[in-house]
């Protein structure tokens, strides 16, 4: 399977991000992915009034990029917000293409770091795959990446690849903290794992100095089974196309079986 690390930076405002997404999923297709993914708030970015810009599953942005998927013929990952109770929202992803309409609500929810966003987000209770050219993909966002249980939940349910979509938040050891986490998750699981970050708002920042919203720190990157990083992206915004082989998932397996060894 072919797919795209689209490592954007997201604005405050839906259309833009929207017009964005819909030109990064020709370039993907052009490039023969056929699973295109984006980050976390792909929709708006984390500072964003929330509740003003969320909207229902059938709404105008996800319809947007449902017609972005379905113009291009590949699977299209993105997140969004979209309204839920008391005043919250959800921090979904969408996952729209030829044989996939399905959607995952983020289940750990990014209280940590001096940042709450419980405070504005309802968590996410669902444990959710999607079949895409007969892969099963597990779907996780960000947060979801320090708990390795949702990776091998995706892996008992016949997942050889994960998706992460992020907004990682800048601060001291962040950065590494993302590298180590997204290899450590292939490894858990034994899966390919696609970890799509937000491109950072400044490069040239410095990414030891926190911001007061998670928009992204970028490095993007594709991790194979055995937790090899086979490609990478910097800080910047940017679209890696690259080569899944499932199959490795499975030599792996063999070789490393860490989820039939399991005692607990």
């Amino acid at each position: 399977m072919r797919i795209a690390l689209c490592q954007m930076t997201p604005s405050a405002d839906p259309n833009k991000n929207l017009a964005a997404v819909r030109e990064q999923v020709r370039r993907a297709a052009r490039e023969d992915a056929r699973l295109v993914v984006f980050p976390e708030a792909a929709m708006a970015r984390f500072g964003t009034p929330l509740r003003q810009v969320a909207e229902p599953l059938d709404g105008p942005w996800a319809e947007g990029v449902r017609a972005a998927a379905r113009e291009a013929g590949v699977t299209v990952v993105a997140g969004m917000f979209t309204p839920a109770d008391e005043g919250k929202v959800t921090n979904t992803l969408l996952a729209v293409g030829p044989d996939v309409d399905a959607s995952y609500d983020k289940i750990h929810l990014y209280d940590a770091f001096g940042f709450r966003e419980s405070d504005s987000v309802a968590a996410g209770s669902r444990v959710m795959t999607i079949d895409v050219d007969g892969v099963r993909i597990g779907l996780a966002t960000c947060y979801d990446l320090r708990f390795p249980e949702l990776f091998r939940a995706h892996a008992d349910a016949g997942a050889a690849l994960c998706v992460v979509s992020a907004a990682w938040g800048a601060g001291p050891g962040k950065r590494e903290q993302w590298d180590l986490l997204v290899r450590a998750r292939a490894l858990d699981a034994t899966v390919w794992l696609a970890a799509v970050d937000a491109a950072a708002p400044d490069p040239q920042a410095d990414p030891e100095l926190p911001t007061p919203a998670p928009t992204g720190v970028g490095h993007s990157a594709l991790i194979a089974p055995d937790g090899t990083v086979r490609a990478r992206l910097e800080a910047v915004p940017d679209l890696l196309t690259a080569e899944v082989d499932v199959e490795e998932t499975e030599r792996v397996r063999r070789a490393v079986a860490v989820l039939d060894n399991r005692r607990l």
